[in-house]
Formats: C-alpha cells, structure tokens, sequence
C-alpha cells in the first residue's frame, strides 16, 4: 500500500511540474516603411535632398547654387555659415534669404530701377546690395 500511495504521489509531482505546452503562435511583424532614396519631393515635385527648391518667378524646381545669384550678410563683425540667393525672371527677383521659410518676390518697374516690396529694396550697385529700410542687410555679386 505505501509502495502504491508512493507511485501515486510520483506520477501527480512529475505532472505537476512538467512544463505546459501552450498552442503555437506567431510573432506579430511589425510593418516597416522603407524610405525611398529621392522619395522627398514637395508639393512640386522638387527633390530636396538632390538640392531642389520651387521657384515661383521661374515656375520650375531651381538649384539655387547652380541658377541664383549669391547674396552674403552685410559686414557687421559677425561670421555666418549661411547663405542666401536671388533669382530674376523678368521685372521680378525672387529672395531666398536664410532667415525666412518662404521667397520674397520684389518687383521693379523699369530695366536699371531697384527692385522693391514693402520695405526691401534690391539695388543693382557694383553687384547688389539687399536694404531693409536705410539699412544694408546683404550684399552680393
């Protein structure tokens, strides 16, 4: 009877402590979006990262190095890493200046006048020279 009550008890703790197996499931996989290279166009279908912004005097995707004149902070002892441009078209100039997220378009009325808007003014001078007001802000060639 004790050799039977001891089986007993062996064959119960040998079930208790085996491990369960649970029915198989399958890792959950995440989606991952893959970023296309060269997939940054804008709303214009210029490519950012290929160095292109949307013109609004040209109508067209400009690489402002390559199409722009470069325009560079008038000397007031600072140093900049920065720089800003301008594209003419016509009676017009469209400012890309790095303080501002949008283009400014100045217009002018006659070939040899400045071009102006509000209170810029961009002056054909030995180069140009970019005033807000009296005061130079930019100059370039």
């Amino acid at each position: 009877m004790k050799k039977l009550i001891l089986c007993s008890m062996l064959i119960v703790l040998s079930f208790s402590c085996a491990k369960k197996v649970s029915p198989e499931t399958k890792p959950v996989k995440e989606e991952v979006k893959s970023k296309i290279v060269g997939g940054d166009s804008d709303a214009h279908g210029c490519k950012g990262s290929a160095g292109y912004t949307w013109s609004i005097v040209k109508n067209e995707c400009v690489r402002l190095f390559e199409a722009g004149t470069k325009l560079s902070h008038a000397e007031d002892g600072k140093t900049y890493t920065t720089v800003s441009y301008v594209i003419f078209e016509g009676n017009k100039a469209e400012l890309f200046l790095d303080t501002q997220k949008q283009s400014i378009i100045l217009e002018r009325k006659a070939e040899g006048d400045s071009w102006i808007k509000d209170d810029l003014q961009l002056i054909p001078r030995k180069g140009y020279v970019l005033k807000k007001g009296e005061k130079i802000i930019y100059t370039g060639e």
